[in-house]
């Protein structure tokens, strides 16, 4: 369901570089212009206790505990199963494909700002 996609985008880019996230970033790097459905996604991830908060000043940051690090390397695990034996060439290197993947969130986040800079002209 596409609510359980939602919890799976959320959560790997709260553990993404392992850097605390406030529900602004992830909104706006999941893209996403309702924060009511990345609210509700953190707290069934609370719930199950794959993300913890902790509030600084008025803000709230969020980042994967020690069972949800154990859950996503498993899952990194399958993937890289599932998905390297069909990648050859120079993608079927883990680090060249982490670049490739980089460069295509940058260029993706470059084109919604061209998109939003367009719409208000």
């Amino acid at each position: 369901s596409s609510d359980l996609l939602t919890d799976i985008l959320v959560l790997h880019h709260v553990h993404h570089r392992k850097r605390h996230k406030r529900l602004a970033d992830i909104c706006f790097t999941l893209n996403y212009e309702d924060s009511y459905v990345i609210s509700y996604s953190l707290k069934k991830l609370l719930k199950m206790k794959l993300v913890m908060s902790e509030k600084v000043g008025k803000e709230v940051f969020y980042r994967t505990t020690e069972s949800s690090n154990e859950l996503l390397e498993r899952f990194r695990e399958v993937r890289e199963r599932c998905l390297f034996p069909g990648v050859e060439g120079e993608l079927a290197n883990s680090e060249a494909l982490s670049d490739v993947a980089e460069r295509l969130r940058l260029l993706s986040g470059l084109y919604d700002q061209a998109a939003r800079a367009a719409s208000s002209l």
